[in-house]
């Protein structure tokens, strides 16, 4: 059963890396706009008042601003922390990738020895095996204490483990600590909350 978690684990991992590169690459609004519009079929805006066929407005563009621009300054904290956790694990899966990337040359190089060949094969499946525990962690903290997000990274012998709280008891760290001990084995662990 372990094997086909591990499977689908690591196709939801290829699959986020490769929908991140396409994100990365796609194209900007400006390259959707119609180039031969001409000015007959486009529609004058008024931009103080939305109105209608009887030209009466419905309301005010500005009481609109006021609105969304509240809601926005509530969402921006939230969403500076989403694009902080999904920033932090694009950086992880790219650096990562690319270390990938130069081990597989150094296995497909026939100049590299055999033993250079097996312990490159070895990193990649130790970074393999890294990223498949770090999600699964990822995962299962998430499920036991519902928290919004949590971000397990891994930095030499250190595991760090962020989560999403309003507050951090100690006994609910110490509990994430048994967790990634259990799951990483004798490693430090750093327990962080934003």
């Amino acid at each position: 059963m372990l094997k086909k978690q591990t499977v689908w684990l690591l196709t939801l991992l290829s699959l986020m890396i490769v929908l991140s590169v396409f994100y990365i690459n796609s194209p900007t609004e400006d390259d959707f706009t119609m180039i031969f519009q001409s000015e007959e079929d486009s529609i004058p805006f008024n931009d103080d008042k939305v109105i209608m066929d009887d030209e009466s407005p419905i309301f005010e563009t500005s009481a609109i601003s006021d609105v969304v621009d509240e809601t926005n300054v509530e969402m921006e904290d939230v969403e500076i922390e989403d694009d902080l956790f999904t920033f932090i694990r694009l950086e992880l899966n790219q650096s990562r990738s690319q270390l990938m990337e130069q081990l597989e040359t150094v296995m497909a190089s026939a100049e590299t020895t055999t033993k250079e060949k097996n312990d490159a094969y070895e990193q990649m499946r130790e970074i393999d095996q890294l990223s498949t525990k770090e999600l699964i962690a990822e995962e299962t903290l998430k499920d036991l204490y519902d928290y919004e997000d949590v971000l397990v990274r891994t930095m030499d012998d250190v595991v760090v483990v962020t989560v999403r709280a309003d507050e951090l008891q100690d006994q609910e760290a110490n509990q994430i600590m048994r967790h990634i001990y259990d799951e990483f084995g004798e490693k430090s662990v750093e327990v962080k909350f934003q």
